[in-house]
């Protein structure tokens, strides 16, 4: 790092942008505690990553500029949280949302184009993630498409660093949500019995949640899950695609689905990172790290390091499984991690289902811009039964 350029990369550079793993990839080599031009320092190994979400001491979760219920809170304020969330995915929830997350995935593929090529993103990858999360939610089809003229301009936001128009979007996502919980407000004992309607009854600390809150909850668990949710439907997709054997094999054994769908995701994240801030002076490979300062973990990175999972592309599951940091670790690990293991595996299990082969298209798939991960464009020819 030299004194006319105080920061080793630049992760929006087209460069990276082009390719984020292969940018990770090599970024991870060369320099594996490295100043953004952003702003931020990223950290790209495995270990690294590891420790501070461990740590959370040190590496502290109260980073946005907005309220982050439970994302951007540490204990013991995080804690109170996290008990009110844990139970929206428990497995009798998670069993009593199946058949509707089926009948959602079902229809969706029996609507596919056989025997021609479809571009499975806004095909399939997109009407999924909306469905199924609205869904979950108790929110009527009428949001599908405002969430996702959100999650575009969300996207392109953050993409600019804009944090006017940042500011902007969440206030309209806001008004959604504010809409929503006003309706089972005036409804009363009629509201309807969903996960929107329970929120208002929950309590922390023996208050209730405040609204802002709660909005705050419902922001984590619908726009923080549709696009990695999204996502992670075309990385699966592309994949199997490409890889004909263990997408029959995969048919043949759909009890592996949940494995290879989390080994399948490791290699290629359909989250590229989380932020977090150093409150103490560290060191860190060489790397002073100054109270105060902002660093990244590259979820997209880490879980490729040669150093724990050897070739970052060997398809490994079981070898693979106990440092997959896929939903993350410590107490931030993901709590809606058995709700999207749910999803992809009945979507997969419909999908692999309905057809003899996926395979790739003509054209090259399109990779998604950052923030976003996986494929914006993803042409895939499907042979259908029958």
């Amino acid at each position: 790092m030299s004194k006319t350029q105080p920061y080793d990369w630049d992760p929006r550079s087209p460069e990276v942008l082009e390719n984020q793993i292969a940018a990770y990839d090599d970024m991870r080599a060369r320099c594996p505690v490295a100043r953004s031009r952003h702003g931020y320092t990223s950290l790209l190994k495995h270990a690294d990553v590891l420790h501070a979400v461990r740590d959370h001491d040190t590496y502290s979760n109260a980073v946005s500029r907005f309220p982050s219920v439970p994302n951007g809170m540490d204990p013991p304020e995080h804690t109170h949280f996290r008990r009110v969330m844990e139970p929206y995915f428990a497995p009798e929830r998670m069993q009593a949302f199946e058949p509707v997350c089926r009948t959602l995935s079902r229809a969706l593929v029996q609507a596919l184009p056989g025997g021609q090529e479809v571009e499975l993103m806004q095909a399939l990858a997109w009407p999924f993630a909306l469905h199924v999360q609205c869904a979950f939610m108790g929110w009527p089809q009428s949001l599908h498409e405002p969430l996702r003229e959100w999650v575009a301009a969300n996207h392109e936001a953050t993409l600019r660093i804009d944090r006017e128009a940042m500011a902007t979007v969440a206030t309209t996502f806001d008004s959604h949500v504010r809409e929503q919980l006003a309706l089972r407000r005036d409804a009363g004992a009629a509201a309807p019995d969903d996960v929107t309607t329970r929120l208002l009854h929950e309590q922390v600390q023996g208050r209730p949640l405040a609204e802002d809150e709660i909005i705050s909850i419902v922001r984590n668990w619908t726009v923080g899950e549709l696009g990695t949710l999204a996502a992670s439907v075309g990385i699966l997709a592309e994949y199997l695609a490409r890889n004909q054997p263990l997408q029959q094999q995969l048919r043949e054994h759909p009890e592996r689905l949940d494995a290879a769908a989390d080994e399948i995701l490791r290699m290629n994240s359909p989250l590229i990172l989380n932020r977090r801030r150093v409150t103490r002076d560290v060191t860190l490979r060489g790397r002073k790290l100054r109270q105060g300062e902002r660093i990244a973990l590259i979820w997209a990175s880490a879980n490729r390091d040669e150093e724990v999972f050897g070739d970052p592309d060997d398809y490994q599951p079981e070898r693979n499984a106990p440092h997959n940091l896929l939903y993350g670790a410590g107490i931030h690990v993901c709590p809606g991690a058995p709700l999207a293991r749910l999803e992809l595996r009945v979507l997969l299990e419909e999908l692999l289902g309905a057809t003899t082969t996926m395979a790739p298209g003509a054209k090259p798939a399109t990779p998604a811009a950052y923030p976003g991960s996986g494929f914006s464009e993803l042409p895939l020819r499907l042979t259908l039964h029958g």
